[in-house]
């Protein structure tokens, strides 16, 4: 049975609804609205939201609760995120208290990885309804927003990265005319901004092989309304030399003019030049002849995650997503792969032995593996503690598919691999939701153990089976093998394993 369902986007620059039909695993659109609102201009200027612009949030937002009325749509099927103007906002929670109040909406304040996810989503449905996803060929997806840029390199068809920058129309504006900067002011920046980015994501991929480049957007669409060829109703191309050529025509025009060519309000004329111009300077970096343009958003890719049949090749595609994203990042810091990849083969060997009695979420298993592949990342910066600074490299990184709840999870658990130090003596542990610190107890003790198997890095255990037998879990250990420093090893470290799972580890 079919039903409506609603999204409403609260961005940098406007509030955006999309009502969907869906059921079954399918939905469809059919209806979609955009509103102004500055908010973005408030929070990158002032560090606030203003009474003025919080009042004008809520009048829309009190119009469209009268339009989803009007489409008999519950509250229950009403889905409201917001991104980055309120996420910066020092005043967010009185902002969420009032919006609240006022209309009854729980708005979730998304991160940008979490953006990131939902528009992948929502653009490999598009590509793959026009038959054109790139599966096997080096990739961008790019949006650059009002007070952030979301960016995901896909490498032959697996994540390779996933960033969100703090680059927007919006705070560059705020920059040039706190500076009374000009255009070419904003060229500048933006060449120089996008320069030194490239030199961080050449780090996870050639760009000069990336021959897909997906850009997404509002002024992208534009675009390629005016400069492209239509594949689908949902889907554009526009040739590189097409786009350049329309984005250098563009930079001439005054706000004024380009409000009334393109018949566009004026707020989002401020920002068009601007951001196509950050585009065509990312395009640079690529060795692209063309950008795909799909007709879909975020919001698209809410409706998407929310509503997908449970598919199990699907899912396993996703996980192989985050796991790449994960060696990618690792292979940044010039990690031991053949020690994380032992590490991580017997950690998820124990953590499956351990399945009747761990009582975690079965995703828990994806934040294990990418625990495991982590671990040691901090040994780039200094050896000796190096598990703090693999806590700090992982907190202050991006992982695709991984919310940042999740981020500080894995962060906890490579802390917590080695040292004397308890979880439960930590302040900020304590702290932690309760949920969470049992994960971190369980996934940090399995981590140890899993380590401490290993701990010559030479891989010298090649298979071992596990027996549970009163109080004790048995690890054998087939054929003949000198062990000794195993056992030290894990007589070190099982001290948090017994704690946790009230076994005593035993090697054979």
């Amino acid at each position: 049975m079919k039903q409506l369902e609603a999204v409403i986007e609260i961005g940098s620059t406007g509030i955006r609804m999309l009502v969907a039909e869906v059921g079954n695993g399918t939905w469809d659109i059919i209806d979609h609205a955009e509103l102004p609102v500055a908010l973005g201009r408030d929070v990158f200027n002032s560090g606030i939201i203003s009474r003025e612009t919080l009042l004008q949030c809520l009048h829309i937002l009190r119009r469209f609760q009268e339009g989803l009325a009007g489409w008999g749509i519950v509250p229950e099927h009403v889905y409201v995120i917001a991104t980055s103007a309120i996420r910066a906002a020092k005043n967010r929670d009185a902002v969420l208290d009032r919006i609240l109040v006022k209309t009854g909406f729980h708005v979730t304040v998304i991160d940008g990885i979490e953006e990131n996810r939902l528009m992948y989503l929502a653009v490999t449905d598009c590509l793959k309804k026009a038959d054109a996803w790139p599966a096997h060929k080096d990739s961008v997806i790019i949006e650059v927003g009002g007070g952030s840029t979301e960016i995901m390199l896909i490498e032959k068809g697996k994540m390779v990265g996933a960033h969100s920058l703090r680059l927007g129309t919006i705070i560059i504006a705020q920059q040039l005319k706190s500076s009374m900067g000009s255009q070419q002011d904003a060229k500048r920046f933006l060449e120089e901004f996008i320069r030194n980015t490239g030199g961080t994501l050449r780090t996870e991929i050639n760009l000069q092989n990336i021959e897909v480049f997906i850009a997404i957007g509002t002024e992208a669409c534009l675009a390629a309304s005016y400069a492209g060829t239509p594949v689908t109703t949902e889907l554009s191309v526009i040739k590189r030399d097409a786009f350049d050529h329309f984005v250098d025509s563009i930079q001439e025009y005054s706000i004024e003019e380009c409000a009334a060519r393109f018949k566009i309000p004026y707020y989002d004329a401020q920002s068009l030049s601007t951001n196509l111009l950050a585009y065509k300077i990312f395009m640079k970096l690529t060795g692209t002849k063309k950008i795909l343009v799909p007709q879909t958003s975020l919001r698209e890719g809410l409706i998407i995650s929310k509503n997908s049949i449970p598919n199990e090749t699907l899912r396993q595609e996703f996980q192989s997503q985050i796991i790449t994203s994960a060696r990618a990042l690792a292979r940044k810091y010039r990690f031991d792969e053949q020690h994380a990849n032992q590490v991580c083969t017997l950690s998820l060997k124990l953590f499956d032995s351990l399945a009747e009695e761990l009582g975690l979420a079965e995703d828990t298993r994806t934040l294990m593996e990418v625990s495991a592949i982590l671990h040691d990342v901090g040994m780039f910066i200094r050896g000796h503690d190096h598990h703090l600074h693999s806590a700090y490299i992982i907190s202050h990184s991006d992982i695709f598919g991984l919310s940042r709840d999740e981020i500080n999870i894995v962060a906890q658990v490579a802390y917590y691999h080695r040292g004397d130090q308890q979880p439960q003596d930590d302040e900020q542990f304590a702290h932690s939701p309760r949920q969470d610190r049992i994960t971190v107890l369980k996934l940090a003790a399995i981590l140890r153990v899993a380590d401490a198997l290993d701990r010559g890095h030479r891989q010298k255990i090649k298979d071992f089976s596990i027996e549970l037998k009163e109080n004790n879990l048995f690890i054998h250990i087939p054929g003949e093998h000198n062990t000794l420093l195993e056992k030290l090893a894990i007589s070190e470290k099982s001290a948090m394993f017994e704690s946790v799972f009230g076994y005593k580890v035993i090697l054979i």
